[in-house]
């Protein structure tokens, strides 16, 4: 088993590699207030960036840009950072490591803030690690930080400070915003995108919304018919090795209806996937020169039908606004019905029928997606046990896919 986690986090490796060297159109502005067209090395940057990399055209050499080089840049649809010298307290929000201060900690530092809304008031974010920080200002004004700090009180319990509702207040002045609406806010993104959307509209100005737009149908139904190569072992663990069964290697038809879930952060790169889906396999064989109790001679049937529910997780790569690749990792649920193996031996007239007993087992996969629409996916799932607790008989049961998909949602 071991081997096949090794294979998949080479894939996960190697994939993540190719996505973090995909550059996308983007521009910098530098200390000379030049501002130069470029392709910029894409990241989730889920915290700030320092710097960058970048490329002046497809075949440049890839330069590294700091933030003591520029005062901004950007990547087309997707986001804007300034550099600005800005006061920011890092207080740790994390319980054990509290302040016993109320007050925020102000330091000076030179950052590179994103750009979360453009207008007559501005909002900025700054992410580093656990620590998240909002930035605002109005107009020329200069950017401060909307205060929001967890402490401990002198009894010892966890207290907040919530002066950003205050500075809401006296900065977003509209008949539609008064003290109520300000108290229920809480310090999150969405909360103050909505409250200084609702400003800009109370005072009929532009405001310009810098996050990507992102998908947002966040549940996908797709059928998932495919071409199963399996194939089954099975041996009898009371004689020797010549008691092994290997029947044939068969292709067989399954089909499958998948349900994702795009989890909502990350980009939506990340999705929770349950597929149940029907698969069969029926083979005969017999082998010769077995152990002498078998009178030499040994014929098996099987036939295995079963419905499978893989659980698992899906992360995709994006490759440009219509495609992208996807890895997958998942444990099969096995429902068997009615599925049997018969056995006979030349010393005997009729079959012995075994019920099979099956165990779950992990799959792998890779695929492709276009258009959001079409999919197609290679996974291989490792060995299954259907004869559990089934003395004196052991099992392996393998199966390849490929899957075609076509999604209905």
């Amino acid at each position: 088993m071991k081997k096949y986690f090794l294979l998949l986090l080479i894939i996960i490796l190697s994939l993540k590699c190719y996505s973090q060297n995909s550059f996308q159109q983007g521009y910098f502005i530098d200390n000379m207030n030049q501002k130069f067209s470029c392709l910029i090395k894409s990241f989730d940057w889920n915290n700030n960036p320092t710097e960058f990399s970048y490329k002046l055209s497809e075949n440049d050499k890839i330069k590294i840009a700091t933030i003591k080089s520029v005062k901004e840049f950007g990547v087309d649809n997707d986001s804007k950072f300034i550099r600005v010298k800005v006061n920011i307290d890092r207080s740790s929000p994390i319980i054990d490591k509290l302040s016993n201060n109320r007050n925020p900690d102000y330091k000076e530092e030179e950052l590179f803030l994103k750009v979360l809304l453009e207008g007559r008031t501005n909002l900025y974010q700054y992410i580093d690690n656990s620590l998240t920080r909002f930035f605002y200002n109005k107009e020329d004004q200069s950017i401060e930080q909307l205060v929001y700090k967890s402490y401990k009180t002198v009894e010892n319990k966890i207290s907040e400070n919530n002066h950003f509702r205050q500075q809401l207040l006296v900065n977003l002045t509209c008949d539609n915003i008064n003290i109520k609406k300000i108290k229920k806010l809480d310090y999150h993104k969405n909360d103050l995108i909505r409250i200084f959307k609702e400003y800009s509209a109370c005072h009929k100005v532009d405001l310009i919304y810098l996050e990507p737009i992102q998908k947002r149908d966040f549940f996908n139904l797709t059928l998932r018919p495919r071409f199963n190569s399996s194939s089954l072992t099975i041996r009898n663990e009371n004689f020797n090795s010549k008691d092994i069964i290997e029947f044939d290697n068969k292709i067989g038809f399954g089909f499958g209806l998948e349900a994702e879930v795009i989890l909502p952060f990350n980009k939506n790169k990340w999705s929770f996937v349950v597929e149940p889906t029907y698969q069969n396999f029926k083979s005969e064989k017999t082998i010769y020169n077995v152990s002498t109790i078998f009178g030499g001679e040994l014929t098996a049937k099987i036939d295995y039908i079963s419905i499978e529910i893989p659980v698992g997780l899906r992360h995709y790569f994006l490759l440009n606004d219509y495609s992208k690749i996807f890895i997958n990792v998942s444990y099969v649920f096995d429902l068997s019905s009615k599925s049997k193996l018969e056995t006979k031996t030349s010393a005997t007239s009729d079959f012995s029928v075994t019920e099979l007993k099956t165990v779950g087992n992990l799959a792998f996969g890779m695929g492709y997606k276009f258009y959001d629409k079409y999919s197609l996916e290679a996974r291989y799932q490792s060995n299954r046990e259907v004869l559990k607790d089934v003395s004196p008989w052991n099992s392996d049961y393998k199966t390849f896919s490929i899957i075609l998909g076509y999604s209905l949602l």
